[in-house]
């Protein structure tokens, strides 16, 4: 079955071979236009918006653990994501992460013209993370960006995109649960570091468990959920 194929298995189709998952365009407007689709309260507060704005290009580099973190509030919450030639994605990994697989579509291998799939994904997807960015030429990353900003989407690459708007970064990097010479790694704690352009320009971190150890996500047992603001007392002076 070719990859436009199965994209019909999403539901009502377009032209295009794809269900529509992104709200129609208002009258002149662009849809979705201002709008956030939901993210963990954490990475909401390393990017420029209060989650994940329709329209924009999110590069997260290094981690799929980081890029299902993206995607489960969102797909939890009922938007549709798909994953473009990330073949050696574990769909496991993805559920216990808090993805919905049940609005989840992935094409592994989207054949000989991959920036044909993107697009029409674009056109009805919520969410659409793709791999393989080296072998996208920077013209037709600019191109997809555009056509996200014009279907209200939200465009996930895995690695370097020419004109991404925010980049995430994972740093910082340690794992927990090995003993002296015994034991299992259970959980993995990393910094996500957040810069880009415009409102991304300011750098911001957060610390998380990518994964905790069941296999969600997490925020490192030293680290609370919140920043908590020292009280001001007065002192004899």
């Amino acid at each position: 079955m070719s990859a436009m194929a199965s994209l019909a298995a999403l539901g009502t189709s377009t032209a295009d071979g794809v269900s529509v998952g992104v709200p129609a365009v208002e009258a002149g407007g662009v849809p979705g236009a201002g709008r956030v689709l939901p993210t963990r309260t954490e990475l909401a507060a390393v990017l420029p918006w209060p989650g994940l704005r329709r329209g924009s290009t999110v590069a997260v580099h290094g981690s799929v653990s980081l890029l299902f973190a993206l995607l489960s509030k969102a797909t939890a919450n009922g938007s549709w994501a798909a994953v473009v030639g990330l073949s050696g994605i574990s769909l496991v990994a993805a559920a216990e992460a808090g993805v919905e697989l049940a609005r989840l579509a992935v094409v592994p291998r989207p054949g000989g013209d991959p920036v044909g799939v993107i697009a029409a994904l674009l056109d009805g997807v919520d969410l659409v993370a793709v791999g393989g960015t080296r072998q996208v030429a920077d013209s037709d990353a600019r191109r997809l960006s555009a056509r996200a900003r014009n279907r209200g989407s939200v465009l996930l690459p895995f690695g370097p995109w020419s004109g991404a708007e925010v980049q995430l970064r994972c740093a910082d990097a340690s794992w927990q649960g090995l003993g002296q010479g015994h034991g299992y790694l259970r959980e993995r704690a990393v910094t996500v570091r957040a810069g880009g352009r415009g409102a991304a320009s300011r750098p911001r971190s957060c610390r998380l468990l990518l994964p905790a150890r069941d296999g969600t996500i997490g925020v490192p047992a030293d680290e609370p959920d919140e920043v908590v603001r020292p009280q001001l007392r007065p002192v004899a002076g």
